[in-house]
């Protein structure tokens, strides 16, 4: 496994441990919330927010299917990018995934909810992969479905759209998730720019 990626995974499955530890205060800190979450008795955005909130995961499961994503898709993408901009190109998608579910979430008056996860760099690194090795083939989990990777993104984005727009899978930060994948299509745009 490339370094950026194994020191990725081995980070968020420390902090993820650390969580245990001291639930509250690296929630209360570290967690992304919403700006006017400061109004209340809620803890209040930081700048930091941004790429914190990334470390943290609201349960084991959250944890292991996000590291299963960064050890599947992470690594290649790493060799195709190398260790610097795969580094750069994680954490844009990771603020993107932020700034898009702030932007969203404001927008459309949902009530202020801190986020945690990794999936928005996932959702970023899945782009990634499906633009670079297209006709690789990806198979599903539930139900064991094999595709070419650039119709597994394709349908996968859809899906989300859906969800986000319909607010049907509540919880879960569907925006965040597309706005990973904006923060990597920008990501791989500038680069083949310069």
């Amino acid at each position: 496994m490339p370094p950026v990626t194994l020191i990725l995974l081995n980070a968020n499955v420390a902090i993820f441990l650390l969580q245990y530890l001291a639930p509250g205060p690296l929630f209360t800190w570290f967690a992304l919330w919403p700006p006017a979450s400061g109004l209340s008795a809620a803890p209040s955005f930081q700048l930091w927010q941004l790429v914190t909130y990334s470390f943290l995961h609201g349960s084991l499961t959250h944890l292991f299917f996000n590291m299963l994503a960064l050890y599947m898709f992470g690594s290649d993408i790493e060799r195709l990018f190398g260790s610097r901009f795969y580094l750069q190109y994680y954490f844009g998608c990771v603020v993107a995934a932020a700034l898009t579910h702030l932007v969203v979430s404001t927008w459309i008056g949902a009530p202020p909810a801190p986020i945690v996860g990794a999936s928005g760099g996932m959702f970023g690194l899945l782009l990634a992969f499906g633009w670079f090795f297209p006709r690789r083939t990806v198979v599903l989990i539930f139900p064991p479905i094999p595709m070419p990777a650039r119709v597994f993104v394709a349908v996968y984005g859809a899906i989300e759209l859906a969800l986000g727009v319909t607010g049907t899978a509540t919880g879960i930060a569907h925006f965040a998730h597309l706005g990973g994948m904006l923060g990597g299509w920008l990501m791989i745009w500038y680069r083949r720019r310069r």
